[in-house]
């Protein structure tokens, strides 16, 4: 038995999901643009592949928003610049990419909310995630666009002019090594896979605005215990805890006892209390984790 889904007898955002269950895992175009004042935008798009290589060209294509029909700053940044970068997103910067996908407001660096380091190109405007590991240089050569109804297609269709490849995924023969590059692909809903270890989930940051990389204190932004994914999950949340709730934490048995264990030793402390949080990360506590950094 087959269940049978028609995109005319139900709502576009019910088909979108089954479809994207369907096509699957889907490559992701980790775009960053510019605009005319110089504003740079990043934004991942998982309707994305590369079609021929001379010219080499790639499409991605930023749809229309279902639930308002609006359409996303990077569609409007490639019809006025011309011009793009897709940047390749691994497992490591995995959660920093799905971060990017929150929509701030026009004219938000979404590099800075994402801890992400801005270089330049060589060919283009837009810079590269200086963190991918490989990154297309394009100019947008054709946008074509599939409809005006919320969930249309906008094809955005580039020419790739060079491209940029961290040595540190090359093999011995100079061939990139899918193990060392481990890029990440989109399923349906919050599921995901990587090239070398399969499935994992990164929860989805929607419509609601989060405090970002920038909204982090310094002390846990540099950690050095907290990795790039688990400190983007720190910054995907809405709001920090309360001072209530931090001194609330500090009198739990957990910290407590680490505060006696590492009593004139700050470094200590902070390794313990650091560890604790990614524990707490990886079992999707992520309020709690904040509690427990902030108690120290």
């Amino acid at each position: 038995m087959f269940k049978t889904y028609n995109p005319k007898e139900i709502p576009t955002k019910d088909f979108h999901e089954v479809m994207l269950g369907c096509v699957a895992p889907r490559p992701i175009a980790w775009a960053s643009t510019i605009d005319a004042e110089g504003n740079v935008n990043l934004s991942p798009f998982s309707f994305f592949n590369v079609f021929g290589s001379k010219p080499p060209t790639a499409i991605f294509c930023p749809s229309r928003r279902v639930r308002d029909n609006t359409t996303k700053h990077t569609l409007a940044n490639a019809e006025e610049m011309k011009e793009c970068v897709i940047n390749i997103a691994n497992y490591d910067i995995s959660h920093q990419m799905v971060l990017s996908s929150t929509e701030y407001p026009e004219g938000v660096n979404e590099f800075e909310k994402t801890g992400l380091t801005m270089a330049p190109s060589v060919m283009v405007k837009p810079p590269r995630v200086f963190e991918s590991p490989a990154q297309l240089e394009c100019k947008v050569k054709q946008i074509i666009h599939l409809g005006m109804e919320g969930g249309a297609g906008n094809l955005i269709i580039c020419e790739i002019v060079c491209i940029h490849v961290n040595e540190n995924v090359l093999d011995e023969k100079g061939h990139i090594d899918p193990f060392k590059m481990d890029q990440v692909a989109r399923l349906g809903f919050t599921w995901y896979t990587r090239a070398n270890k399969g499935l994992f989930k990164i929860p989805n940051p929607g419509v609601k605005l989060n405090i970002g990389f920038d909204g982090v204190p310094e002390h846990i932004r540099h950690s050095k215990y907290l990795t790039g994914n688990e400190i983007a999950l720190l910054a995907g949340v809405e709001n920090l805890p309360s001072a209530e709730e931090v001194e609330a934490e500090k009198n739990s048995p957990a910290v407590k006892a680490i505060h006696h264990k590492c009593t004139g030793n700050n470094e200590e402390l902070q390794m313990e209390l650091h560890q604790l949080a990614k524990f707490l990360l990886s079992e999707g506590k992520t309020d709690e984790a904040w509690r427990v950094l902030l108690a120290g």
